[in-house]
């Protein structure tokens, strides 16, 4: 297992390199982590959803992602509040004080078990992940995603600690120091993360840390920003590009406050003709060749913020020379009413939306999560992405987008204005290909299926160079 001194230490970073890592000599890998709290999340062949993070390690290890993988996703819909999807179904919303401190977490620790058991009787090994940091003190005694859930795996624990972040001795020590008796006993090794700079100046660091806490550092993994992996945290939000620059397509991504699925944007975001990125500036807006409203856990909530800051007025001003395209919640924006009957999000029960589309849409008590094979437009071009969304919206005849075998999806405004509920849309190349052509004519888009198994494989190379698996797998025989 892998676990973290805090969050955003990289934790399903070096899960996704182990992964590809081992598949790459002939072992069954497969990633686990009981629960998950994200708003990046991905739909598996039967309909489950899961954590995206999960879904990327399972594409490491060259596997269809299953629910076992991440049984428990919580995702946050409000300031306190969050939806539970337990084995891949919503079961309903709790507050942060109702999950953490009630005692459901019993029967949710079972079920992350028996999909942990599931798991290891198909893999092997199964690489765990954990949550946040192993010494929250506080919450630990109703952990069911790191030590007790490693306990109950008979898991191997590896710490990983940020240096990049700074205080790396005292993070790490404290973590340790923290820990009780039986946690220490499956501590293994100490993991370093994100060095700048030459790793041989870090070897008497080696040697202190290994004096201070009795544990041996297995690697220094060197700072990599050229492997781009997609991450979990919405921490890494905040690294994003959020201005735009001369001499490329910009494409501006609303930075809604309950955003969900931001990784959709990758492929747009790795494409050397295109700035993306993510803003609620009035005047970097402005700037946009393409705006993009992206999903969101509240749709009214989020809509509504837009309004009051002015975004949702540059929108509709923005719409007679600019394209607009909505991705699930924000498709349900662009349209004329999102009506909300049963409360699904919030209290509110209707309102108007931009107006910019002839649909109207009604949130129901149903998520409906499901992979698909689509054509976009009138492409003959077989595309694929997933829906993630508790809403169905009513379309007039002939103006979809898309064609599922039959059936029409999304709206197309008949200009260069669209909305879908497919995430991972963009994935696909012949929709970024048309994005470019609003500026550099016809191009050529790299698969991003290529560019990830490349990122995978680049990831793999450097934990063979700077991580001793040989003594991670020496540990995990006799564990």
């Amino acid at each position: 297992m892998i676990v973290g001194t805090n969050s955003d230490v990289g934790k399903s970073w070096v899960v996704t390199g182990i992964c590809r890592w081992l598949k790459n000599r002939s072992y069954d890998p497969a990633p686990f982590k009981s629960q998950n709290m994200s708003l990046n999340s991905f739909v598996t062949k039967d309909g489950k959803e899961i954590g995206r993070a999960q879904a990327v390690q399972a594409e490491a290890c060259k596997l269809l992602c299953q629910v076992e993988m991440n049984p428990i996703l919580l995702k946050p819909s409000g300031e306190t509040k969050s939806q539970v999807v337990l084995n891949g179904v919503p079961i309903g919303s709790q507050t942060a004080k109702d999950y953490f401190l009630g005692n459901n977490k019993k029967q949710l620790f079972e079920e992350a078990k028996k999909a942990f058991n599931t798991l290891s009787k198909k893999y092997n090994p199964i690489v765990m992940e954990g949550a946040g940091s192993i010494s929250e003190l506080n919450l630990k005694h109703r952990d069911i995603v790191n030590m007790r859930m490693a306990e109950a795996a008979n898991a191997c624990v590896y710490l990983i600690a940020d240096i990049d972040k700074g205080g790396v001795f005292g993070s790490v020590y404290g973590t340790i120091a923290l820990l009780e008796d039986w946690e220490k006993k499956l501590l293994k090794g100490i993991i370093i993360n994100k060095f700048r700079g030459d790793p041989a100046l870090f070897n008497s660091g080696i040697k202190k840390l290994e004096e201070i806490t009795g544990y041996p550092v297995l690697g220094v993994l060197p700072y990599a920003k050229d492997i781009i992996i997609e991450e979990e945290d919405s921490l890494a939000l905040e690294k994003r590009n959020t201005k735009s620059v001369k001499d490329k397509l910009n494409v501006a991504v609303i930075q809604l406050h309950y955003i969900s699925n931001y990784t959709d944007f990758q492929p747009l975001e790795q494409n050397e003709n295109i700035q993306l990125y993510f803003t609620r500036n009035l005047s970097e807006i402005n700037k946009a060749d393409v705006i993009i409203l992206p999903g969101t856990k509240n749709t009214l909530i989020d809509y509504k913020a837009l309004e009051e800051e002015g975004i949702a007025a540059l929108i509709k001003e923005r719409y007679q020379d600019t394209p607009i395209i909505g991705i699930c919640g924000g498709y349900q924006m662009m349209g004329k009413t999102i009506a909300d009957p049963h409360k699904v999000e919030s209290n509110l029960k209707t309102i108007k939306g931009l107006g910019l589309f002839d649909i109207d849409t009604v949130l129901t008590e149903t998520k409906k999560t499901v992979q698909q094979e689509f054509q976009f437009k009138d492409s003959k071009h077989i595309c694929s992405g997933y829906e993630i969304h508790m809403g169905e919206t009513k379309v007039p005849k002939g103006r979809h987008l898309n064609t599922i075998n039959t059936t029409p999806e999304g709206y197309f405004d008949g200009k260069r204005s669209w909305g879908t509920y497919f995430h991972g849309i963009f994935d696909n190349s012949i929709v970024v290909d048309e994005l470019l052509e609003l500026k550099y004519g016809k191009s050529e888009v790299l698969s991003h299926k290529k560019f990830k198994e490349d990122n995978y494989e680049k990831l793999a190379k450097l934990i063979d160079e700077h991580l001793d698996m040989s003594k991670i797998l020496k540990d995990i025989s006799v564990c």
